[in-house]
């Protein structure tokens, strides 16, 4: 038996580690990402398959060390090979039924997916995450055990950017960064203000969200941001985000920056529990670049979340060196990857500092700072 393609209003297993709104995974399933086959593995959690370039998250040294090989171009295919990730590329982290135990979970994995697929991987299992319960992290924590035994290779994940709301004011939480952050960071705030930036909120499932030319306006402004990502994983399609921003039941809301009336960007956010998790941004180039909109928005959220008394602001795990230079604090994930080649297994275990690009920036430039760096 091996992975299926689930039926789109399939119930699922209920998540130990979800911080999102299960709207979101439903979305995935139904609506994937390019070149991205959905599946539900073992245990009932949401998964899928692609063909993943393995270079992905290598550092740059070892991506010039491989080009560099003799007939790089006529085996370069060999990088790309087909593999079953357990998890979603909208969760911020692989999702666990609350039933099954770790090591039965695991053991169902691999015997099941290893045969089908070069590359099994568990994607992003927390490490002590502050954003969840202790059970959770307890039964994470078994599973990586369990992933160990079972001869899967352990890879340090992305840093996953979060700001703990324990300040009172955005003024105060800017006063803790270092003299140059705070000097830049005021600048381009009065900046925002001498440029009229607008700023208002639309709920999913308002009848707005159901014209065609915002959501495809929506959609565009998420293409410009994806398009100069330095990483492309996983391209999400106009029906995952009509699909999303159609749905009241997840509490997300868009937040719209205007600049004379005119869309420069958005920000697709979730209230869930305590916290605002910040998912997707579109925006207009070189408009929203010239009024400082990243910064802006940051600002905006930080404010939003203590106005609603929320203990945290998730803000993703793209671009850590700028949320660092913004205040954020990082949590760490691991990725757990079964090789059914022997030899190629033991090279994984060999070469895995190569592919664990956020754990060496972090270390290199992060201190015991609350605002990180």
């Amino acid at each position: 038996m091996t992975a299926r393609t689930p039926a789109v209003n399939e119930t699922m297993t209920p998540y130990l580690n979800l911080l999102e709104p299960e709207g979101l995974v439903r979305a995935f399933l139904a609506h994937a990402p390019l070149d991205v086959k959905p599946l539900i593995a073992p245990g009932g959690i949401p998964a899928f398959s692609t063909r993943f370039d393995l270079l992905t998250t290598a550092d740059d040294r070892l991506r010039r060390r491989i080009a560099a090989l003799p007939f790089y171009r006529r085996w370069s295919r060999l990088l790309k090979p087909l593999t079953c990730f357990i998890g979603t590329t909208v969760s911020e982290y692989a999702l666990f039924p609350r039933e099954l135990a770790p090591a039965i979970l695991v053991h169902e994995i691999k015997n099941r997916l290893a045969r089908d697929y070069s590359l099994v991987v568990i994607k992003d299992i927390p490490q002590n995450s502050p954003l969840l319960e202790a059970e959770a992290n307890a039964r994470a924590n078994e599973l990586a055990e369990a992933c160990e035994v079972a001869g899967f290779v352990h890879l340090e994940g992305q840093a996953l950017a979060y700001v703990p709301i324990d300040f009172d004011s955005v003024d105060e939480f800017v006063s803790e960064l270092s003299r140059g952050r705070r000097r830049d960071i005021r600048r381009k705030l009065r900046s925002d203000a001498s440029l009229s930036i607008e700023i208002s909120m639309v709920p999913c499932g308002d009848n707005r969200l159901r014209r065609h030319e915002v959501l495809d306006e929506y959609y565009d402004l998420y293409l410009n941001v994806f398009r100069q990502s330095e990483v492309h994983f996983d391209r999400l399609s106009a029906d995952f985000f009509r699909s999303v921003l159609q749905d009241a039941s997840t509490g997300g809301m868009v937040f719209e920056y205007r600049q004379h009336g005119h869309l420069v960007g958005y920000n697709l956010c979730f209230v869930c529990g305590m916290m605002l998790v910040d998912k997707y941004v579109g925006f207009r180039y070189p408009e929203a670049r010239e009024s400082n909109l990243y910064f802006v928005s940051w600002f905006h959220n930080l404010a939003f979340a203590r106005e609603r008394a929320l203990k945290y602001y998730v803000a993703g795990w793209t671009d850590p060196e700028i949320k660092a230079y913004l205040g954020a604090r990082f949590t760490f994930t691991r990725h757990a990857v079964y090789v059914r080649n022997g030899v190629l297994r033991a090279a994984l275990r060999r070469l895995a500092g190569y592919f664990e690009r956020d754990r060496m920036w972090h270390d290199d430039h992060c201190d015991a700072s609350p605002r990180c760096p």
